[in-house]
């Protein structure tokens, strides 16, 4: 080719409008090309391999499967180890896609712009090493897009909400979706969902490695249970050649147990340091609301007899924060999320309607509001506008803080309450102690993708970048009123003594070394003590006569 048919100069690239001259090998091997994606890719694309530099993709069995896969079907999701080729293989079949067929727009869409930039220029340096007869002439060829003779267009950039808005994409790749923040996932498939379902032959491909229980987590989970209609290929560590259990052991001692399950073995742990471990993160398995209708998400119905506690978090409406609430079932142990609210737009004046109407449902429950900001407007509008009864009020009560209770009883009072440092932290204990201990049901997608990101920040726990926990502060919220004397008057039940009795024996072996031991045999004058918790105190007598607790 001459340079005068090169675009730009560049005597790799073909500008549109060069006539093509065929042999008759070639239109032959033009017609095998088209029809067959996995024949295009193993005898025309090049990679460049750091140890041989541009070399031919030699393609291992797992990366062929995936590639039959990608043709046959529209939805596919990739769970799959690093450095395991993954990407590729998907720009390889982009490749193949934007050549045979005339007129498609795709979406590269990486959880980074820049390394969204860098797949697309994977491609290009892939197209540049194709013969010229196999090329569509060029039309516009930078860092983030380019546009073929054919009419072909790709565009390469960050999973966001307004990405590919106002567009129609036959095909959107979604690289590492895991590691796109919670918030923006959400957003982009909200945005994205009209473009998606706009054709009949849209193809959607989601390639990542597990990051924690977040909306990839969701769509593999929705996948495998065929609740979706995403087709799952998974791909396991040894699947990769020259990686056996040598080369685990090497890794694992490089990086840490924890990381090379992640990473490798593909597993949807949570993040290390978590509130909740993440043995017990694992074993919580979401389900599909009876209802959900404009973020409100029904789990389970109101049953007469009942007694139902609602707990909520007030946001300022911004885009990043969350107004929610959730209901629990308390009218026995286990406790059970019942029902859950959550949005990001609703306005702070519009969010005590949004509760009221659910509250009244379950049984006119009782509502606990979050206070420390706007909170307390929409408590006073519950309590003064909508005369709702059941409100819950806390007053301040010298060392031992802020104490629930029914209605004003001296003090300082206040209706709902302030999350201090004590709130919190004794929130986060009972919580943790709850749900694993399996006294708090937990079925709610929202709710265990936020606990799976609460981790350890300085001496408490807050949500981990780019990650919300607003879903979590309703649960701390009601983890601290588990400990207050009203709600055990309100539901007849003592989480902390029923949790004690059935750890009873373990208690009283690991309290064995310090003396504190049960042995039935009590004192008929001094006998021992129970203290508010259920916890029994034995006294030791010192050899001076004097009786120690």
């Amino acid at each position: 080719m001459n340079r005068h048919d090169s675009y730009n100069a560049n005597p790799n690239l073909k500008k549109a409008n060069v006539q093509q001259e065929w042999t008759k090998e070639e239109l032959l091997e033009y017609s095998k090309c088209m029809d067959d994606p996995l024949y295009f890719i193993q005898n025309y694309v090049k990679i460049v391999s750091l140890d041989e530099g541009l070399v031919p993709f030699k393609m291992y069995p797992f990366q062929k499967e995936m590639v039959g896969t990608f043709h046959s079907n529209r939805f596919t999701i990739c769970k799959l180890p690093r450095q395991s080729g993954k990407s590729t293989v998907m720009i390889s079949y982009l490749l193949h896609y934007a050549l045979f067929n005339p007129s498609v727009n795709i979406a590269i869409l990486a959880n980074k712009a820049a390394t969204a930039r860098d797949l697309l220029g994977r491609l290009q340096l892939a197209y540049e090493h194709l013969p010229h007869w196999l090329q569509q002439g060029v039309m516009s060829w930078n860092k983030g897009s380019l546009e073929l003779e054919n009419g072909s267009k790709i565009l390469a950039s960050s999973t966001s909400a307004s990405a590919v808005r106002g567009g129609s994409y036959n095909i959107i790749f979604l690289d590492e979706f895991a590691y796109v923040p919670s918030n923006v996932a959400e957003q982009f498939f909200s945005s994205v969902y009209p473009t998606i379902s706009s054709g009949k032959t849209t193809k959607v491909m989601i390639v990542s490695t597990p990051h924690g229980m977040n909306m990839f987590y969701k769509i593999w989970t929705e996948a495998e249970e065929q609740r979706n209609s995403y087709i799952p290929i998974e791909v396991h560590w040894s699947e990769v050649p020259g990686r056996d259990e040598k080369w685990k052991k090497e890794t694992i001692a490089n990086t840490s147990e924890q990381q090379f399950n992640t990473e490798f073995e593909c597993e949807f742990l949570g993040s290390i340091d978590t509130l909740i471990s993440p043995s017990k993160l694992r074993t919580l398995a979401y389900k599909t609301p009876l209802q959900s209708n404009a973020g409100l998400d029904v789990y389970e119905q109101p049953k007469e007899g009942n007694t139902y506690l609602l707990t909520a978090d007030v946001s300022r409406g911004t885009s990043n924060d969350y107004s929610a609430y959730i209901v629990f079932d308390v009218s026995q142990v286990p406790y059970r999320i019942v029902a859950k609210y959550r949005d990001n737009e609703v306005k702070p004046l519009l969010f005590p309607q949004k509760i009221y109407q659910v509250a009244r449902a379950y049984n006119q429950a009782f509502v606990l509001v979050e206070v420390n900001d706007i909170g307390e407007q929409v408590a006073n509008a519950m309590q003064y506008d909508m005369e709702y009864d059941n409100m819950i009020m806390a007053s301040m009560r010298g060392r031992a803080g802020q104490v629930l209770g029914g209605g004003f009883s001296g003090g300082k009072a206040q209706l709902g309450v302030r999350t201090t440092k004590a709130v919190k932290k004794i929130g986060c204990s009972n919580l943790k102690q709850m749900v694993e201990d399996n006294k708090l049901i937990i079925e709610d997608y929202d709710t265990i993708n936020e606990l799976s990101t609460f981790i350890v920040k300085g001496s408490s726990f807050e949500a981990d970048a780019g990650c919300n926990d607003d879903m979590v502060a309703c649960l701390f919220i009601f983890g601290w009123c588990t400990d207050q004397t009203y709600f055990k008057e309100l539901t007849n039940n003592n989480i902390r003594e029923q949790m004690y009795r059935e750890n009873q024996d373990q208690l009283e072996q690991d309290m064995a070394p310090f003396g504190f031991v049960v042995n039935g045999l009590e004192d008929e004058n001094i006998g021992g003590m129970i203290d508010e918790y259920g916890t029994r105190w034995s006294p030791i007598v010192r050899h001076d006569g004097y009786t120690n607790w």
